[in-house]
C-alpha cells in the first residue's frame, strides 16, 4: 500500500480553517505527515497573513509540506514588485484589489489600509514597506505542480493532451473549461482546486477539492493511498469516490 499523501484544498485566509485541517491530518496520519497545499493561501478571507506565516514556520521546521502556486498568491506577488503589474490572465476591468478579487482584505490583515485605493503609488509604498520580505520570498518559491507516481497535485488544472513539462503556469494555476470539461483519463488522477464548487467531488479523472472556504464555507481535507481518496472530517475518514 503506498503512504499515504494529504492534500488540503484553497484556503483563502482562513486561518482558523487551516488550523482544523491541521489538526485533523495529525488525528490521521500524525506528526509527519506529507501534505500538499494547492495553492490560494490569500484574498478574501481575513487572516492570509497568518495562513503565509503558518506555511512558512511549518517549512523552515523541516516539515515534509509541499506548497503549490495559485492565482491569487500570483496576483499578490505581482502587486509587491518595484511597479505592481496586474496578471494577464484575469478578465478585461479586474485586478488584485477589485473587490471580487480580494487583494485589499490580504492587505488589511498586514494592517495595510486600502481605503483610498484609488491613490495606487500610495498604497503600493504603503504595502512594500509593511510586508515581510520573507513572505515575498515565500511566495516566490511556491512550486507550480507537484508529481507522485499516481498523482498530479495542481492548482488549477492541466491541458489536456500536454506533457506535463511542456504545460503553462498560466494554465497550471488559471486553466477552467478546457479542463473541466474534458472527461478523458490523464496519465495520473489529478487533485486541484482553484474553482469552487459545493463540496469536494471526485470526477474519476480529478478531484477538485476547492469546496469555497475563501466565501466563508468548509476547507476540504483530503488524503490518497494511491489512487484511493477519501476526506478528512472531524469523525475521520469519509471514502471519495467517482
Amino acid at each position: 500500500m503506498s503512504d499515504p499523501i494529504y492534500a488540503i484544498g484553497d484556503i483563502h485566509g482562513q486561518f482558523e480553517m487551516l488550523q482544523r485541517a491541521l489538526e485533523k491530518i495529525e488525528r490521521d496520519g500524525g506528526p509527519d505527515a506529507k501534505i500538499v497545499f494547492l495553492g490560494d493561501y490569500v484574498d478574501r478571507g481575513p487572516q492570509s497573513q497568518q495562513v503565509i506565516q503558518l506555511l512558512m514556520d511549518g517549512s523552515n521546521a523541516g516539515k515534509n509540506w509541499t506548497c503549490l502556486l495559485g492565482n491569487h498568491d500570483r496576483m499578490f506577488s505581482m502587486f509587491m514588485e518595484d511597479y505592481p503589474r496586474n496578471d494577464s490572465q484575469l478578465l478585461v476591468g479586474y485586478h488584485w484589489l477589485h473587490d471580487r478579487i480580494g487583494g485589499l482584505t490580504t492587505l488589511a490583515s498586514y494592517d495595510v489600509d486600502g481605503a483610498d485605493r484609488q491613490r495606487i503609488y500610495h498604497l503600493h509604498e504603503n504595502a512594500r514597506s509593511t510586508v515581510p520580505a520573507e513572505h515575498l520570498q515565500f511566495l516566490k518559491n511556491l512550486v507550480p505542480y507537484h508529481l507522485g507516481e499516481k498523482l498530479l497535485f495542481v492548482h488549477a488544472g492541466i491541458r489536456p493532451g500536454v506533457a506535463i513539462q511542456e504545460q503553462t503556469e498560466n494554465d497550471l494555476v488559471w486553466i477552467r473549461e478546457e479542463f473541466l470539461d474534458d472527461p478523458r483519463a490523464h496519465p495520473w488522477l489529478v487533485v486541484h482546486g482553484h474553482t469552487n464548487i459545493p463540496v469536494a467531488t471526485h470526477y474519476g479523472n480529478r478531484v477538485n477539492l476547492d469546496s469555497g472556504a475563501g466565501y466563508g464555507y468548509p476547507l476540504s481535507t483530503a488524503v490518497f493511498e494511491g489512487q484511493k481518496c477519501w476526506l478528512l472530517t472531524d469523525d475521520g475518514r469519509t471514502s471519495l469516490k467517482p
